[in-house]
């Protein structure tokens, strides 16, 4: 209570809800954006309960040095600033995912070593920086997804963003461990759902779904699953991963199974029945290898996604953090309903 702490990105999907659990926790936070000019992401960070504890700054990823004002007296450091978009919406793999995230950890971390009162930096990664395509955890001990691999598959141009992410962690790492002054955690959640505080973040995840709310799967959904885990459970996990002196290392952050588009889409109509658009039938996966590519799926990506599910390993998060998970119907439907308002 009181603490001043620094959350990087704070104006994106996850890192709003970590601001707006820390408040309710009574820290001091201190939060960087792109643009402070920019209502759109700024004005929901004010009006959050508890914002008169609030200060915002102005920091680029991508210049040194931008994070030292904002950084200077904090004792926790909440790095989540990194894009993440879906493989359609990436033009430049290097220049808009690899970049960012690989010299945004270098700059973060190099200001943390410069700033004496720095104890502790809770990294987001992502699972997609412990497998490249889900084929690859059919190749894991009983085909399940746990802390110990990392993604040896991804490149800059076959899957940048899950590429981008590994190198950035690896690189975190690195940076940690040639030092002993402060402890590295982190973070590695699968696909974060929720509600949003705003319309206006350029989340993967949240334009992934607007594909399957908006009708892009009317006539069926295709066999992809997911790795699930509710927004707020991510905030709430950062937390108890800077709160607890005992976290160390890599810490999934997931339900145990895996969700389909077509599971996702019957919760959805299951209390909303009349919407239309909500898809209620399975697209064959003969038919998806044939019409994937017209949407901008390789075979490749076919061969190594569709249909393939795996088991997730959560254990760590939930004895070392107490961690209980949300219900999945109640992500799926706050989700939702926060999309149509």
């Amino acid at each position: 209570m009181g603490e001043t702490v620094l959350v990087t990105g704070g104006s994106g999907f996850v890192g709003s809800h970590l601001l707006a659990a820390l408040l309710a926790r009574g820290y001091r936070v201190r939060a960087t954006v792109r643009d402070l000019a920019d209502m759109r992401k700024t004005g929901p960070l004010r009006g959050l309960p508890g914002a008169e504890r609030l200060d915002l700054y102005a920091a680029d990823l991508l210049r040194p040095g931008s994070f030292a004002e904002a950084m200077d007296g904090c004792r926790t450091v909440f790095h989540v600033a990194s894009p993440f978009r879906m493989p359609e919406k990436i033009r430049d793999g290097r220049a808009e995912m690899l970049q960012p995230a690989l010299e945004g950890t270098r700059n973060v971390l190099g200001t943390v070593d410069a700033t004496p009162s720095v104890e502790r930096v809770v990294l987001t990664s992502t699972v997609g920086a412990i497998f490249g395509d889900y084929i690859d955890v059919h190749a894991m001990r009983d085909r399940t997804l746990t802390e110990e691999y990392w993604n040896t598959t991804s490149t800059i141009d076959t899957n940048p963003y899950h590429h981008a992410k590994t190198m950035a962690e690896r690189e975190a790492w690195q940076i940690a461990d040639a030092q002993d002054r402060w402890s590295l955690v982190v973070l590695n959640p699968g696909l974060v759902l929720g509600p949003s505080f705003t319309p206006s973040s350029e989340s993967g995840s949240l334009f992934l779904m607007d594909e399957l709310m908006r009708g892009l799967f009317f006539y069926g959904a295709p066999d992809f699953s997911f790795t699930v885990v509710d927004v707020r459970d991510v905030a709430e996990a950062h937390i108890r991963a800077a709160e607890t002196p005992s976290a160390k290392g890599r810490y999934i952050l997931a339900h145990p199974d895996m969700y389909s588009f077509a599971q996702i889409a019957k919760i959805i109509r299951s209390h909303y029945p009349r919407k239309f658009l909500i898809p209620r039938h399975t697209v064959p996966n003969a038919a998806v290898r044939v019409l994937g590519p017209r949407f901008g799926l390789t075979q490749d990506y076919i061969r190594n996604h569709l249909g393939i599910r795996f088991t997730v390993d959560n254990t760590r998060s939930t004895r070392d953090f107490a961690l209980t998970y949300r219900r999945i119907d109640q992500t799926i439907l706050d989700h939702y309903e926060a999309w149509r308002s």
